[in-house]
């Protein structure tokens, strides 16, 4: 069987939204260590080799939306989508305190392998739907309560940012407001990494664009992930209407 690196949902559509979610699976590919990391299955099921609910949820705003959406379908233990070329976190050898051993000893032509057959074709796929007119990128992540040896995290939701805060700012106010925690401005990571996913489409390409964080035991579930995106729908539209994109 051929292996896809990415899925598109609803890719026909013309809503000018782009829903993208960078970390949806933890699929290894068979010509990755024949398709094994050499880590526990408990492990793979964790935070560090995908976005736990990620991909639910952005299914869901997609559908909610009437627009299309890109996800990865790659581990981001294998090669991480939403690191830049150079980035030294691209393969990953130590992830929140657990080593990956298929990783150890991945020299620079197993890095160009994976970037050929996962990073590239994703990224490809994911410039095409952002050529749309008027695109306005949103990406949709999750994030860990406590990473090893950390303080519990307080946020249920983080929205990151940049250089453009058009969509961000209005969002996090609309958030603000109807939520009893704090939203993470910014938090619980910085909003930039030089070469990233919304800087190669959205920042270098001026696109309108967000990275939104959600707190992963909110969004174990279907039901939790589509009660979710509507959640985030409602104030996407808020935010979008009152920058006039």
């Amino acid at each position: 069987m051929t292996f896809e690196p990415f899925f598109t949902h609803g890719a026909s559509r013309s809503n000018p939204w782009l829903i993208t979610c960078d970390h949806a699976n933890n699929t290894v590919p068979d010509f990755v260590n024949g398709g094994d990391l050499g880590l526990a299955q408990a492990d793979m099921q964790r935070h560090i080799a995908y976005d736990i609910g990620a991909a639910g949820v952005t299914r869901a705003l997609a559908d909610i939306l009437d627009a299309p959406a890109i996800l990865s379908n790659f581990s981001r233990l294998v090669i991480d989508p939403n690191r830049g070329m150079d980035d030294p976190t691209l393969l990953m050898k130590l992830y929140d305190g657990t080593i990956i051993p298929g990783n150890r000893t991945a020299d620079d032509a197993e890095r160009q392998r994976r970037i050929n057959g996962c990073y590239t074709p994703y990224h490809t796929a994911y410039e095409t739907l952002a050529k749309r007119p008027n695109t306005v990128l949103v990406s949709i992540h999750s994030f860990t309560p406590r990473l090893k040896g950390r303080d519990l995290r307080p946020w249920e939701i983080g929205v990151l940012y940049h250089t453009d805060t058009s969509m961000a700012l209005p969002l996090i106010d609309s958030l603000s407001a109807a939520l009893d925690t704090p939203v993470g401005n910014n938090e619980p990571y910085a909003g930039h990494l030089p070469g990233d996913a919304i800087d190669q489409h959205g920042l270098q390409k001026n696109r309108p664009n967000v990275l939104i964080e959600i707190r992963n035991d909110l969004i174990e579930t279907e039901q939790d992930q589509v009660k979710w995106a509507h959640f985030l729908a409602a104030h996407l539209v808020k935010a979008r209407a009152m920058t006039n994109l």
